[in-house]
């Protein structure tokens, strides 16, 4: 990660672009704003969840991940839940509370670095295959595929040719993951532009999360235009029934947690599983594309 003398990652661009190129309306919301207020114009609840009730939900949900690894364990169950969405969406924080009571011996998280010359010389996804579960296993993927369809694309990593291919072989790729018995669960987490500016100031300035930041994000500050239409195409061309998109809205970190553990657990009839604490996920958090906002 680059870094200059005033200690700010990237020579602090991020800052720079919020006060020079961001949006007037962003600058206005952020300045303005009020340590739980959420940032998105068209988010359901004005502040965040209060800690206490997240706390409580959040361990009761925590020991029903506990019941449900138990279960595959015993039942060779096989479950990947795949992880996408903009920068600072919470994709991280979000797998960390889905598996920081688990064992780690059969819940693992795959978080890809840029192909190597070999790999990028294979059939694209040939570099996942080796990552899915096996029996009795549970996999998180932190990004995925879905890399060709949207980062890729609009930072130019890929040829228009090698995109149209990959939307053409994703969906039947997923369905015969699905059909030989791998439960694929996709969660898109969405933030909106003003909140995802928040996040990164937050991050430029804390010398504990300014890792969390690469070039990629520094770059895509100016291209959320671009993210959006291919989010948008990429969203359409990839939810099926076999492998439906839950897009969850992560405005409200606390929030987006709860509504991502509802969704992975409510896919499974578990030993010892208790419906009244699984619940369903709110469902003006978590729902399909029609929920996705730009």
């Amino acid at each position: 990660m680059a870094s200059k003398p005033n200690g700010l990652p990237f020579d602090g661009e991020i800052s720079r672009f919020f006060n020079q190129d961001a949006p007037a309306d962003i600058r206005a919301a952020i300045k303005a704003a009020a340590k739980d207020d959420i940032l998105g114009d068209n988010f359901p609840y004005p502040r965040r969840w209060d800690r206490k009730p997240y706390q409580k939900t959040l361990d009761l949900l925590q020991i029903e991940l506990v019941k449900l690894q138990s279960w595959a364990n015993r039942s060779g169950a096989r479950i990947a839940v795949l992880f996408e969405g903009r920068d600072a969406a919470g994709k991280g924080g979000t797998i960390k509370r889905l598996r920081e009571n688990l064992n780690p011996r059969s819940a693992r998280v795959v978080a890809l670095p840029k192909p190597s010359d070999r790999e990028a010389s294979q059939w694209y996804f040939q570099r996942y295959i080796t990552h899915l579960p096996a029996a009795g296993e549970m996999v998180f993927f932190d990004r995925s595929w879905y890399n060709r369809g949207v980062i890729e694309h609009v930072f130019g990593f890929c040829t228009p040719d090698q995109r149209a291919q990959f939307f053409a072989q994703v969906n039947p790729f997923e369905q015969m993951l699905v059909d030989d018995g791998i439960t694929l669960i996709k969660i898109w987490l969405n933030v909106g532009r003003t909140e995802q500016m928040r996040r990164f100031l937050k991050r430029e300035s804390d010398p504990l999360k300014q890792w969390k930041l690469s070039e990629i994000d520094v770059a895509g500050l100016a291209k959320w235009d671009a993210y959006s239409t291919a989010i948008a195409e990429t969203l359409s061309r990839s939810h099926t029934n076999a492998a439906p998109w839950n897009v969850v809205r992560s405005d409200d970190k606390r929030r987006a947690r709860v509504a991502v553990i509802r969704a992975v657990l409510g896919r499974f009839d578990y030993d010892r599983k208790n419906p009244e604490i699984v619940g369903m996920p709110d469902p003006d958090i978590c729902g399909g594309p029609e929920l996705w906002h730009d």
